[in-house]
């Protein structure tokens, strides 16, 4: 098994950057999703609710982010990927994440966003002194996350997805899903097994099987809602009232010190097994 495609998407919920390598960190790959949209009251905004920022695509350019609206292409907003220098803070949450210590980038980024979107919104970033706590019932050692719903890194398999395709009116591309990680020479919904693997000297953990939500729904190419993939998901991938698709990865912690890098075309070394998700009951491949 090798690892086939990866991916960061440095403001949460915009679009995604394919890279062919990548700095593993605690919180998640290096840039990915340090940024984050919020109401003014501090509230996290995703393509749920707005569906148009499926339509706001980004781009690194040296030491800078490249945001523009993909219907004008023109309008570059640019970011400095460290945060910049504001030292306005506010307190952010995302799902059951409370007060987030949050710096906010710039005046400039509220408005160009709150312009794109329609909807008074605010640009924040996430600080490296700034500790979001995993949910203690799968931490291993206190781990952290970014902005991410919950998890530094989501893992499928191209497997997975062919076997959903094939149920499928119209096939859907694995964006729909924000995978950080694809693996590809995997049988389908492996990865829902997989306790711990190696990509070359570094060690992942798989905590659980990822539960999804009706971004998926949202086409990517157009930020036009629909049925599909949840509804034929539903039908043979739902277990405890969620449907799963892809894993839910944590990387081995040293804090805040990078870990090393991985690359498209690694191997993927499965060392451990999670007994419970080999066939777990009403759910099948």
């Amino acid at each position: 098994m090798t690892i086939s495609e990866l991916y960061i998407y440095p403001i949460k919920s915009l679009g995604g950057i394919s890279v062919p390598e990548v700095m593993v960190e605690e919180k998640g790959f290096r840039y990915d999703r340090r940024f984050m949209l919020v109401t003014p009251e501090g509230e996290f905004m995703t393509q749920r609710t707005c569906h148009q920022m499926a339509l706001i695509d980004v781009a690194i350019q040296g030491e800078k982010l490249c945001v523009w609206y993909r219907h004008l292409p023109d309008d570059v907003l640019e970011l400095p990927l460290s945060g910049g220098e504001s030292t306005e803070t506010m307190l952010v949450t995302v799902w059951d994440s409370k007060d987030i210590l949050a710096q906010v980038v710039s005046a400039e980024a509220d408005r160009w966003f709150s312009k794109v979107l329609g909807t008074t919104c605010r640009l924040v970033f996430m600080p490296e002194t700034t500790h979001r706590a995993v949910d203690p019932t799968y931490a291993l050692d206190n781990d952290a996350v970014s902005f991410a719903d919950g998890y530094p890194y989501l893992l499928i398999s191209q497997a997975s997805l062919d076997t959903l395709n094939q149920r499928l009116a119209e096939p859907v591309s694995m964006l729909r899903f924000r995978p950080n990680v694809v693996v590809e020479g995997s049988l389908s919904y492996e990865e829902d097994s997989w306790a711990e693997f190696r990509v070359g000297d570094l060690d992942f953990f798989g905590v659980k099987p990822c539960a999804r939500c009706v971004l998926t729904t949202i086409d990517p190419e157009t930020g036009v809602q629909g049925k599909e993939p949840l509804r034929t998901l539903t039908t043979y991938r739902k277990w405890n009232a969620k449907i799963l698709f892809g894993q839910n990865v944590l990387a081995k912690s040293t804090g805040n010190t990078p870990l090393g890098i991985i690359r498209v075309g690694q191997s993927v070394d499965v060392l451990r097994y999670q007994e419970a998700w080999l066939a777990p009951p009403a759910l099948t491949v």
